[in-house]
Parts: C-alpha cells; structure tokens; sequence
C-alpha cells in the first residue's frame, strides 16, 4: 500500500464526540496483545470493535532527543535491540511515515508545544536555541496550558530547550511542574552545560544529583505516574511530557564515570565544544545508550500498568529530529540539521489500549503538530483563536475510521526548505538546486524528478512559498 492510500485504522468505536463528551461513548474492550517479536508488524487492514465506556485519556509523551528513523529494531535497526519499544509498537500503531516539526531541538519542541510552525514564533527561529535571548514566550498558549486549563494535570520531566531562567521556562508556559534541564545538552553525571553551568532544576531552583541523568528522569517519571489521584471517572487526566537527553551527546553510557570526569574537567577549564565530544563515542556505545532508553521507556511503562491506568493513557513515543554521527539511518538520506529524509523522519508509535487495537502499521505522512491539534481534541478542548493551529488532529482517523488528513506537510530552516504532498516532496538544498522526490519508490531521494515533471515541482514549490510568507523572517 502507498503512502497515500487510505487505512481504516482499528479503533475502539468512538460513539460521537471526541474530548468532554467521552466519557459516554460505548467503546470496545482491548484486544490481547501481540506476541512478542522483533519483527515489525505487517501493514493490515484495520479492525473497529464496540464495548465498554471511557474517560478522557491521560498522555505519556515521550521524546528522545537525536534518535533515528531506523534505530529501533522495529524500524529495521541490525544491531540494536529496542524490545519494550517494540512491544509497545504492538500494542498500538508504528507510523512509518512519521516527521519531526524541524531538524532539529528546539523547533521542533515549539512545535510540539504550540502546534504551529516553528517560525510563528520568535524563540522558534532559532535553529536551535544556544544562548538566553530567545524563548516560548509565556504569554503563548501551550499544549499544557490549553490542558490544563481543561483539567488537566501537567508536568514536564527532562529536557526543556525553549528558553532560560528568568525569562522562559515550563512552569511559566502551562506545567504545573517541572524537572530536568533547560539547555540543549548537559554532561549526564555532572549535570554541566557546555558554558560550565549548572543545568538540573526542580521548578525554578537548581537541583544536585550526581547519578546518570537518564536513571534520575525514569525515576522521577515512575514516581509520577503512580501517584495516587483516585481512580476511574473521577480521577484527573494528566499529561507528563518525558523528554530524554539520550542518545544525543556526550557518548556516555551509565557507568562511564572516567569519560564523565575526563569531559567535566575539560568544561570546567573553559572547552565550550567539550560536551559535543567530537573525540569520543563510537556505534557501540550509541547501542548501549539506545538499549538503555529503552529499559529505562520499558521501566516507566511498567510504572504505568502497575498504577492501574495503562487502559486509560494515550502513551507516544518519537524523537525531535533525525539522527546524528553513529545514528543507523539506512536507507533515508542526510541526518539531523537537514530536511531530507534523515534528518526529520523519525520513529513514532501510539499506543491507547481502551481505544485502539494493536499490531497496526500506518503509512499516513504526519508530523508533530499533529499530535498537539489530537490531543488537543481529544482533551475536549480548542486552540486559542488567536493562534491557530498547523497541526490537524488526527482523532478521526485514529478512533472514527475517518478518511486520513490530506494535506502538506512543510519544513523550513535556514538554507533548506521542503514540502511533502502525498508521495511527493519538494527539496531545496544548501546548493540552492530544486529538486523533486516520490518517495514511494525512492525513499533515499536519489531520483531527482525535477527534470522530467517540471508542473508538479513548480506547484509544490509554489505551495511552499505562499506557506512561508505567512511566517516570520529569520534574522539577518
């Protein structure tokens, strides 16, 4: 089947409305896991199914920072065995179509916060943020804030990388809490950022913790969710954003305290690149910081079943861009800091046991503010009328068995552009050369059609441009 086609994704039937309305829609009874495999599942047809009643989801969006399309073994990884991802892609829907909203951190954190485009906003045109200048703006609404403002807990474990103290932060922009760092990159055990600051907080207070950043963020996720909060309609929903460090750089691995100190000392001496350790790491110890992501993915889910919530929580799984350095991106082209294929297709499954059957693959092109304009419908709420939304949701595809959104997907960034429309993609390089791609046969963008279908790439290059003069210039 091609990436166009449309998929009647198995749903529980949703029975009318998403969000408030939920709560009294009959809706169907999970079906029994599949069996464990590191195969990934085949592409079906979808199943729809009737039976019990349903509450607003909890959400468990987790994000790893810098990890590839094909770096789990469910995405074809051959040498790194990523079994509770796998098993969580069983258990619901592993899109293989799937993009980041940039190339790299911080805008594509923006967009999944605000669920626009990285350049309606200011802080989002930096690519990424590396200084205190920019930010989310507080006074913009929020994934957490609209959440919230709908009754919903919210809190943000990990990476931040949407502006500094004093100006920016999650408990400013719709978290009730917050804990982890608020930079791009920190050293894992000193917890240093590469100008040699501390960067581990507690809300606005700084924190000490000494142990591998990766153990302190599933614990403090675990304890999260297996708080006591009551229990079924009654309960209040929470979303949790768990956003790891791991695998981006320093390549180091729990138990790598000599490296740790040998890059900690070279921080503390004044090395401003010693964090990006071009020195250091190899494919073996980016499997092992991979494998450790998934342990510690597999150790908060198991939090999740034991807290007894697991039916009624909407758990995602993605990366912010494509991989980088020892990252395995076969067969895509190009890696992070690009629009090609490598650099914003990413891993990315959906898993909701009360709502959506498992053991299902969709090839439907989406990105990450889709997810926001879903959960966003699915918590009953709107966006704010002043700042629409990029993103389309994808409730009814998901959970009505409508037909899949069809629309462009765009990227931008300084010196590449792209657009996706079906099987198509407009690419503009740093050469400055355009250059037209059907993904459904070249998935590795080495076929440059531009030659041979000259309307096409002058519609989608078109479509592009009237999208990017409705966003903000970047700085000269």
């Amino acid at each position: 089947m091609s990436s166009t086609s449309t998929h009647d994704l198995s749903r529980r039937a949703f029975g009318g409305a998403v969000g408030a309305t939920a709560a009294a829609a009959a809706i169907g009874t999970a079906a029994p896991a599949a069996a464990d495999s590191a195969k990934p599942a085949p592409e079906r047809d979808f199943r729809a199914a009737t039976g019990r009643r349903s509450r607003r989801p909890n959400v468990l969006f987790v994000l790893a920072d810098d990890l590839g399309w094909a770096d789990l073994s469910s995405y074809g990884s051959p040498h790194i065995r990523t079994p509770n991802l796998d098993h969580l892609a069983r258990q619901g829907v592993r899109f293989t179509d799937a993009y980041s909203g940039s190339a790299t951190c911080s805008p594509t954190r923006f967009s999944l916060y605000t669920g626009r485009y990285p350049g309606r906003t200011r802080g989002g045109l930096a690519e990424p943020i590396a200084d205190r200048s920019a930010g989310l703006e507080p006074t913009h609404p929020t994934l957490a804030s609209l959440l919230r403002e709908s009754g919903y807990e919210t809190a943000l474990i990990g990476k931040w990388h949407c502006g500094y103290l004093p100006d920016y932060s999650p408990t400013r922009s719709g978290w009730d809490e917050f804990f982890g760092n608020f930079g791009g990159a920190l050293e894992y055990y000193s917890k240093l950022a590469g100008d040699g600051s501390h960067d581990l907080y507690e809300g606005d207070a700084e924190y000490r913790d000494l142990r591998y950043y990766t153990r302190i963020l599933t614990e403090r996720a675990s304890e999260y969710v297996l708080r006591d909060r009551g229990r079924g309609h009654d309960a209040r929903p929470w979303l949790l954003n768990l956003n790891f460090t791991t695998p981006h750089w320093p390549w180091i691995a729990e138990g790598d305290e000599e490296q740790s100190a040998e890059i900690t000392r070279r921080i503390k001496a004044g090395d401003r690149r010693a964090l990006w350790h071009e020195d250091g790491g190899s494919i073996e110890k980016y499997r092992q910081m991979v494998e450790d992501l998934d342990r510690s993915v597999g150790k908060v889910l198991d939090a999740l079943r034991r807290s007894g919530q697991e039916q009624d929580t909407l758990v995602f799984f993605s990366s912010d861009n494509g991989g980088e350095r020892f990252s395995h991106n076969w067969p895509l082209a190009g890696n992070k800091a690009s629009l090609q294929e490598g650099g914003i297709r990413v891993p990315n499954i959906v898993r909701w046991p009360a709502r959506i059957d498992g053991g299902q693959v969709s090839r439907v092109p989406v990105f990450t503010p889709d997810w926001t304009a879903t959960l966003l419908e699915l918590a009953g709420t709107r966006p704010h009328p002043a700042y629409p939304l990029d993103g389309v949701s994808l409730a009814g595809y998901l959970l009505r068995g409508e037909r899949p959104p069809v629309r462009d997907l765009f990227w931008r960034v300084r010196g590449e552009r792209a657009l996706r429309r079906g099987d198509w993609k407009y690419y503009r390089g740093r050469s400055g050369r355009d250059q037209l791609f059907d993904l459904a046969g070249d998935i590795r963008e080495q076929a440059d059609k531009a030659a041979v279908d000259p309307a096409r790439l002058a519609d989608l290059r078109a479509a592009w441009e009237r999208t990017n003069a409705t966003l903000l210039p970047y700085p000269g």
